[in-house]
């Protein structure tokens, strides 16, 4: 399907769509530059790429169809993946019998093809279009895809039970009802699907509405039967681990699915209103360019005490290691969860590593006088409700973040000590006075990155020579109840019969980026909360140690024993904790 060139120079000259004059320099010019006719003529402004397209339509003899304003049937367009389609340019429109029509800016993109025609099993008829009908059909995706689920949920809406008790039992029965199951995996589909950031689930007087948040506008996206409201809210608790019959208070939780491929985190919140309890659900995707939480590695009771400090809208939570440990990456991340519409967030850094949308970011200019403190003392008069400071350095900076939490601001900073109860004697040696660090001081995390196994690993176990030389790291009772409870190893499990990773002794080449048995890096981390017990220890000048034990006992797991967590996880291995947390 290669398109001449001669044959192009004569039709052009021929139909008397471009002068011959435009045409002899366009000749002699591509040929100078070894370029196509076609493209130097589209370069040049002469005609414009839909023209070219239905000249080689015509020469090729190639159907030219034109799909704006046409009604896309979802079972024809889902013949091709949205990603093939969008990626190609490539969509089917037309299928019968063994043959299927498909629309495309590029007919010689045989690849494309012949992928499509073996995944659909069908004879493949390419047909050209222009760049207007695509943008068309591939926004059908979207508009198909809204009225199928619309349809769906329509349908099984009439279904729901509306009759029970409203006990925890009867929730859940209502919960796992089939037309329950299908309507929420609809709306969290739709949603993805969509490209929202949130889902808003709200019981009306007389219906139920649910919101989408595309690109910070929320849009409505469709309204439900009122007898719909206690199941979506029941299904959503089940699946985010929540109290089913506590609807008095409001409740955080979360859940991941896999779609396609994909994996998608879902935070979600409930609260209790007047007409039902509204239910918020903010989507994370794992595989996009940001991170959540639980991709950095966080898990168990560290993953939720972050969550539950980034709920607050005042006091300070800390990031603290050594440079080069994930700080910035991790308070990216912090800032990027509590990035919603409704807040005004200001940083100060040095220096922005990462732009992010609606966050305001100020670099430090210190050759200037222009500091971290200088920074923070104008950021509060720019109306914040969450500060950024980039690092913590010097007693100014430290007494105006400190300062800045206790006067109705939620401050994010980084520290560099070498654990989480490392953090609060720093501080005190930066004369911050211990009842306002007990007053302001939410969370400290610390952290440091080990190597990711990459798929070439292998499992082995630890002899008693080895397990002994744990217990001299962490206390092997403790850390055996911590994988109990998060059920990665079974209830009666022994160290010896528990399985660790390490990379492999393959006898085939290992993939491209894992010639060491590694691939990429993950955070190893201890989350200390600030208790009644610590913050008691804070007032009497308590050493690092003290507090650091005082947190194990009220649930911290330390660096090491994440660091163990992990290895038995499959995600790194025991050497490789080792060597990063002996550094």
């Amino acid at each position: 399907m290669h398109i001449d060139e001669t044959e192009l120079k004569k039709f052009l000259l021929d139909s008397g769509l471009v002068s011959k004059s435009d045409v002899e320099e366009a000749v002699l010019y591509a040929e100078e530059k070894k370029a196509s006719l076609g493209r130097v003529l589209v370069t040049r402004g002469v005609i414009t790429e839909d023209e070219l397209r239905r000249m080689h339509s015509y020469i090729l003899g190639i159907p030219f169809v034109d799909l704006k304003n046409q009604k896309l049937s979802i079972e024809t367009l889902s013949l091709i993946p949205e990603p093939i389609a969008r990626n190609h340019n490539i969509v089917a429109f037309k299928q019968s019998g063994d043959s299927l029509e498909v629309a495309m800016l590029d007919v010689e993109d045989l690849r494309a093809i012949d992928f499509v025609g073996k995944s659909v099993g069908k004879r493949i008829l390419p047909r050209l279009t222009d760049n207007e009908s695509m943008k068309w059909a591939l926004l059908s995706y979207q508009k198909s895809l809204k009225e199928e689920f619309g349809s769906i949920i329509e349908k099984e809406a009439g279904s729901i039970r509306t009759e029970g008790k409203g006990d925890e039992a009867d929730l859940e029965k209502v919960a796992t009802d089939a037309p329950v199951v299908r309507i929420v995996d609809t709306l969290l589909k739709h949603a993805i699907a969509q490209n929202a950031s949130d889902i808003h689930i709200e019981p009306q007087d007389t219906d139920v509405l649910v919101r989408y948040r595309i690109d910070g506008i929320l849009h409505d996206a469709m309204f439900l039967p009122k007898n719909t409201a206690q199941g979506l809210t029941a299904r959503i608790k089940v699946l985010s681990s929540l109290k089913l019959d506590e609807k008095r208070i409001p409740q955080d939780g979360r859940f991941k699915i896999e779609l396609d491929g994909e994996r998608v985190s879902f935070r979600v919140s409930t609260l209790p209103t007047y007409y039902g309890e509204k239910t918020v659900m903010r989507i994370l995707r794992e595989n996009a360019s940001g991170f959540t939480l639980e991709s950095l590695g966080f898990h168990g009771y560290g993953l939720d005490t972050v969550h539950k400090a980034l709920s607050l809208t005042t006091g300070m939570i800390l990031t603290t290691g050594p440079t080069g440990s994930g700080k910035t990456t991790t308070l990216y991340t912090l800032l990027d969860i509590v990035n919603t519409p409704d807040v005004n967030i200001s940083t100060i850094e040095d220096p922005i590593e990462y732009q992010m949308k609606r966050i305001n970011q100020t670099q430090v200019r210190p050759e200037i006088g222009f500091s971290f403190a200088q920074g923070l003392r104008t950021l509060v008069r720019q109306d914040p409700d969450i500060i950024m400071v980039g690092e913590i350095r010097d007693n100014e900076t430290a007494a105006l973040a400190v300062n800045a939490a206790l006067t109705g601001h939620l401050v994010l900073s980084t520290l560099h000590t070498n654990s989480a109860a490392g953090a609060i004697p720093r501080l005190l040696d930066m004369k911050v006075e211990p009842f306002l660090l007990s007053s302001t001081l939410q969370v400290i995390l610390a952290q440091r990155l080990v190597r990711k196994l990459g798929n070439n690993k292998e499992k082995h176990f630890l002899n008693k020579e080895e397990i002994g030389s744990l217990g001299h790291l962490v206390d092997l009772d403790r850390m055996l109840a911590h994988l109990k409870a998060e059920n990665l190893v079974p209830k009666d499990a022994a160290w010896e019969t528990i399985p660790f990773w390490k990379p492999a002794k393959a006898a085939l080449p290992a993939p491209a980026g894992e010639g060491d048995g590694y691939q990429g890096r993950i955070g190893i981390y201890e989350v200390l909360k600030m208790t009644d017990a610590v913050k008691a220890l804070v007032m009497r000048n308590a050493t690092s140690t003290e507090i650091e034990e005082v947190g194990k006992k009220d649930g911290m797991i330390t660096m090491m024993e994440d660091g163990v967590f992990k290895a038995v996880s499959g995600d790194t291995s025991l050497e490789e904790v080792l060597r990063v947390i002996s550094e």
